[in-house]
Protein backbone atom coordinates (compact mmCIF):
# COMPACT_ATOMS: atom_id res chain seq x y z
CA UNK A 1 0.00 0.00 0.00
CA UNK A 2 1.26 3.25 -1.02
CA UNK A 3 1.99 5.52 1.97
CA UNK A 4 1.38 9.10 3.01
CA UNK A 5 4.03 11.83 1.98
CA UNK A 6 5.18 13.01 5.09
CA UNK A 7 5.99 16.72 5.75
CA UNK A 8 7.89 17.70 8.29
CA UNK A 9 6.68 21.77 10.20
CA UNK A 10 9.72 23.19 11.97
CA UNK A 11 8.99 26.47 14.01
CA UNK A 12 10.94 29.39 15.11
CA UNK A 13 12.54 29.61 18.61
CA UNK A 14 15.99 30.77 18.62
CA UNK A 15 18.34 28.47 20.64
CA UNK A 16 15.63 26.40 21.53
CA UNK A 17 15.31 25.58 17.70
CA UNK A 18 18.34 23.13 18.15
CA UNK A 19 15.82 20.98 19.44
CA UNK A 20 14.97 20.74 15.48
CA UNK A 21 17.96 18.29 15.23
CA UNK A 22 16.92 16.38 17.95
CA UNK A 23 14.01 15.63 16.44
CA UNK A 24 15.38 14.66 12.97
CA UNK A 25 17.52 12.38 14.68
CA UNK A 26 14.62 10.16 16.37
CA UNK A 27 12.52 10.27 13.13
CA UNK A 28 15.65 8.85 11.33
CA UNK A 29 16.84 6.59 13.77
CA UNK A 30 12.87 5.04 13.89
CA UNK A 31 13.21 4.62 9.89
CA UNK A 32 10.45 7.68 9.62
CA UNK A 33 10.67 8.88 6.26
CA UNK A 34 10.91 13.12 5.42
CA UNK A 35 9.79 13.77 2.10
CA UNK A 36 9.60 17.52 2.73
CA UNK A 37 10.22 20.05 4.94
CA UNK A 38 8.86 23.70 5.94
CA UNK A 39 10.71 26.27 8.17
CA UNK A 40 10.22 29.31 10.00
CA UNK A 41 13.60 31.10 11.01
CA UNK A 42 15.40 28.31 13.34
CA UNK A 43 13.30 26.00 11.50
CA UNK A 44 14.48 26.87 8.76
CA UNK A 45 17.95 27.45 9.22
CA UNK A 46 18.01 23.50 10.63
CA UNK A 47 16.02 22.02 7.90
CA UNK A 48 18.18 23.72 5.20
CA UNK A 49 21.21 22.50 6.00
CA UNK A 50 19.16 18.76 6.61
CA UNK A 51 17.61 19.22 3.59
CA UNK A 52 20.49 20.00 1.17
CA UNK A 53 22.13 16.55 2.52
CA UNK A 54 23.81 17.22 5.34
CA UNK A 55 24.11 13.76 7.71
CA UNK A 56 22.56 13.73 10.94
CA UNK A 57 25.82 13.29 13.14
CA UNK A 58 27.83 15.81 11.44
CA UNK A 59 24.64 18.61 12.37
CA UNK A 60 25.14 17.13 15.80
CA UNK A 61 28.68 18.34 15.88
CA UNK A 62 28.02 21.26 14.21
CA UNK A 63 25.78 22.24 16.59
CA UNK A 64 28.00 21.34 19.37
CA UNK A 65 30.87 24.05 18.26
CA UNK A 66 27.97 26.52 17.07
CA UNK A 67 28.71 30.09 18.70
CA UNK A 68 27.09 33.02 18.72
CA UNK A 69 30.18 34.93 17.26
CA UNK A 70 29.64 33.19 14.07
CA UNK A 71 27.11 36.09 13.35
CA UNK A 72 27.44 38.96 15.62
CA UNK A 73 28.54 40.94 12.74
CA UNK A 74 27.46 44.81 14.18
CA UNK A 75 26.79 47.74 11.91
CA UNK A 76 25.84 51.06 12.94
CA UNK A 77 21.93 50.56 13.79
CA UNK A 78 19.58 51.76 11.05
CA UNK A 79 17.46 49.03 10.29
CA UNK A 80 18.99 46.34 12.51
CA UNK A 81 22.40 45.79 15.17
CA UNK A 82 23.40 42.67 12.96
CA UNK A 83 24.56 42.91 9.34
CA UNK A 84 24.26 39.17 8.95
CA UNK A 85 26.48 38.54 6.15
CA UNK A 86 28.23 36.74 8.64
CA UNK A 87 25.65 34.03 9.00
CA UNK A 88 24.63 34.09 5.88
CA UNK A 89 28.46 32.50 4.55
CA UNK A 90 27.82 30.01 7.19
CA UNK A 91 24.15 29.16 5.43
CA UNK A 92 25.98 28.93 2.13
CA UNK A 93 28.90 26.84 3.50
CA UNK A 94 26.37 24.46 4.72
CA UNK A 95 23.98 24.17 2.04
CA UNK A 96 26.85 23.33 -0.45
CA UNK A 97 26.45 26.64 -1.82
CA UNK A 98 23.00 25.09 -3.50
CA UNK A 99 19.64 26.75 -4.55
CA UNK A 100 16.47 25.31 -2.56
CA UNK A 101 15.28 23.52 -5.60
CA UNK A 102 18.93 21.61 -5.68
CA UNK A 103 18.12 20.34 -2.04
CA UNK A 104 18.14 16.38 -1.48
CA UNK A 105 14.43 17.05 0.28
CA UNK A 106 11.95 19.54 -0.95
CA UNK A 107 12.42 22.71 1.35
CA UNK A 108 10.13 25.84 1.75
CA UNK A 109 11.12 28.93 3.52
CA UNK A 110 9.05 30.95 5.09
CA UNK A 111 9.58 34.62 5.35
CA UNK A 112 7.87 37.55 5.87
CA UNK A 113 7.80 40.66 3.61
CA UNK A 114 8.11 43.78 5.23
CA UNK A 115 6.71 45.80 3.00
CA UNK A 116 3.49 43.84 2.10
CA UNK A 117 3.21 42.29 5.46
CA UNK A 118 2.61 38.73 3.94
CA UNK A 119 3.92 35.61 4.07
CA UNK A 120 6.86 34.43 1.42
CA UNK A 121 7.60 30.94 0.70
CA UNK A 122 10.60 30.68 -0.79
CA UNK A 123 10.58 27.02 -2.86
CA UNK A 124 13.26 27.86 -5.58
CA UNK A 125 16.92 30.21 -5.27
CA UNK A 126 19.48 31.28 -3.92
CA UNK A 127 19.28 29.10 -0.81
CA UNK A 128 21.39 31.45 1.59
CA UNK A 129 19.30 34.50 0.95
CA UNK A 130 16.02 32.99 1.60
CA UNK A 131 17.21 31.35 5.47
CA UNK A 132 18.89 34.73 5.94
CA UNK A 133 15.37 36.69 4.91
CA UNK A 134 13.92 33.96 7.61
CA UNK A 135 15.95 34.34 10.24
CA UNK A 136 16.08 38.10 10.30
CA UNK A 137 14.50 38.59 13.89
CA UNK A 138 13.10 42.45 13.53
CA UNK A 139 15.13 45.67 15.13
CA UNK A 140 18.35 43.01 15.49
CA UNK A 141 19.32 41.52 11.96
CA UNK A 142 19.10 44.17 9.12
CA UNK A 143 16.05 42.95 6.98
CA UNK A 144 17.05 41.21 3.67
CA UNK A 145 16.79 42.37 0.47
CA UNK A 146 15.53 40.04 -2.40
CA UNK A 147 14.32 41.39 -5.64
CA UNK A 148 13.92 44.67 -4.34
CA UNK A 149 11.48 43.65 -1.45
CA UNK A 150 12.68 43.17 2.05
CA UNK A 151 12.14 40.32 4.19
CA UNK A 152 11.72 39.53 7.65
CA UNK A 153 11.90 36.49 10.25
CA UNK A 154 8.98 34.22 9.12
CA UNK A 155 8.31 33.11 12.55
CA UNK A 156 6.58 37.09 12.86
CA UNK A 157 3.66 35.60 10.34
CA UNK A 158 4.18 31.95 10.76
CA UNK A 159 5.85 30.53 13.66
CA UNK A 160 5.01 26.40 13.11
CA UNK A 161 4.10 26.56 9.32
CA UNK A 162 2.11 23.19 8.91
CA UNK A 163 0.26 24.83 6.47
CA UNK A 164 2.98 25.41 4.09
CA UNK A 165 4.33 22.05 4.30
CA UNK A 166 0.63 21.22 2.97
CA UNK A 167 0.26 23.58 0.41
CA UNK A 168 3.58 21.85 -0.36
CA UNK A 169 2.16 18.56 -0.81
CA UNK A 170 2.21 16.50 2.45
CA UNK A 171 -0.65 14.09 3.16
CA UNK A 172 0.48 14.13 6.95
CA UNK A 173 1.61 16.79 8.77
CA UNK A 174 4.67 16.42 11.55
CA UNK A 175 4.97 19.76 13.33
CA UNK A 176 7.92 20.84 15.62
CA UNK A 177 7.38 23.88 17.99
CA UNK A 178 10.18 25.16 20.37
CA UNK A 179 8.97 28.94 20.97
CA UNK A 180 7.21 28.15 23.73
CA UNK A 181 6.58 31.89 25.59
CA UNK A 182 8.70 31.92 28.83
CA UNK A 183 6.96 34.33 30.87
CA UNK A 184 9.64 34.61 33.41
CA UNK A 185 12.89 35.29 31.43
CA UNK A 186 15.15 37.34 31.96
CA UNK A 187 15.06 40.91 30.26
CA UNK A 188 18.68 42.61 30.63
CA UNK A 189 19.00 44.29 27.25
CA UNK A 190 17.70 45.84 23.65
CA UNK A 191 18.01 42.70 22.08
CA UNK A 192 15.75 40.96 25.24
CA UNK A 193 13.41 43.57 25.05
CA UNK A 194 12.94 42.34 21.32
CA UNK A 195 12.90 38.91 21.55
CA UNK A 196 10.64 38.27 24.10
CA UNK A 197 8.04 40.70 22.56
CA UNK A 198 7.94 38.67 19.22
CA UNK A 199 7.62 35.25 21.61
CA UNK A 200 4.52 37.52 23.09
CA UNK A 201 3.20 38.11 20.04
CA UNK A 202 3.90 34.77 18.42
CA UNK A 203 2.61 32.89 21.17
CA UNK A 204 -0.93 35.05 21.26
CA UNK A 205 -0.92 34.10 17.34
CA UNK A 206 -0.67 30.20 17.80
CA UNK A 207 -2.74 30.24 21.14
CA UNK A 208 -5.48 31.79 18.61
CA UNK A 209 -5.58 30.65 15.04
CA UNK A 210 -4.22 27.30 16.23
CA UNK A 211 -1.41 24.67 14.16
CA UNK A 212 -3.47 22.50 11.50
CA UNK A 213 -0.63 19.02 12.06
CA UNK A 214 -1.55 15.60 12.43
CA UNK A 215 1.39 15.46 14.87
CA UNK A 216 2.61 18.20 16.87
CA UNK A 217 5.94 17.92 18.75
CA UNK A 218 6.67 20.43 21.46
CA UNK A 219 10.17 19.96 23.29
CA UNK A 220 10.61 20.82 26.80
CA UNK A 221 12.81 23.92 26.14
CA UNK A 222 11.17 26.59 28.22
CA UNK A 223 13.81 26.29 30.45
CA UNK A 224 16.12 27.24 27.69
CA UNK A 225 16.67 31.00 27.08
CA UNK A 226 15.80 31.66 23.14
CA UNK A 227 18.93 34.28 22.67
CA UNK A 228 22.21 32.00 24.42
CA UNK A 229 23.82 29.45 22.79
CA UNK A 230 24.87 27.39 25.63
CA UNK A 231 22.60 25.03 26.56
CA UNK A 232 22.97 23.36 23.04
CA UNK A 233 23.28 19.60 23.43
CA UNK A 234 20.89 19.61 26.20
CA UNK A 235 18.11 21.55 24.07
CA UNK A 236 18.72 18.61 21.47
CA UNK A 237 18.37 15.74 24.00
CA UNK A 238 15.09 17.57 24.54
CA UNK A 239 14.05 17.38 21.07
CA UNK A 240 14.93 13.68 20.94
CA UNK A 241 13.08 12.73 23.76
CA UNK A 242 9.66 14.62 22.46
CA UNK A 243 9.91 12.84 19.20
CA UNK A 244 10.84 9.13 20.61
CA UNK A 245 7.83 9.58 22.59
CA UNK A 246 5.44 10.68 19.30
CA UNK A 247 6.79 7.64 17.34
CA UNK A 248 4.23 4.85 18.62
CA UNK A 249 1.57 7.64 17.24
CA UNK A 250 3.66 8.25 14.09
CA UNK A 251 3.83 4.60 13.10
CA UNK A 252 -0.17 4.35 14.08
CA UNK A 253 -1.57 6.92 11.83
CA UNK A 254 1.32 5.46 9.15
CA UNK A 255 -0.36 1.84 9.53
CA UNK A 256 -4.08 3.01 9.95
CA UNK A 257 -3.68 5.78 6.52
CA UNK A 258 -5.87 5.30 3.64
CA UNK A 259 -5.16 7.29 0.14
CA UNK A 260 -8.49 9.46 0.24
Amino acid sequence: MKRPTIGLALGSGGARGFAHLGVLKALHDHNIPVDLIAGSSMGALVGSFYAAGQKIDDLYKLAATFKRKYYLDFTVPKMGFIQGKRIKEYIRLFTYHKKIEEFVIPMGVVATDLYAGTKRVFMTGNASDAVRASISIPGIFVPEKIDDRLYIDGGVIDRVPASVAKEMGADMVIAVDCAQFSGDADINSIYDVITQSIDIMQDELVTHLGVSADIMIQPDVSRFSTRAFTDIEEIIKEGEKAAKAQISNITGLLANWKES
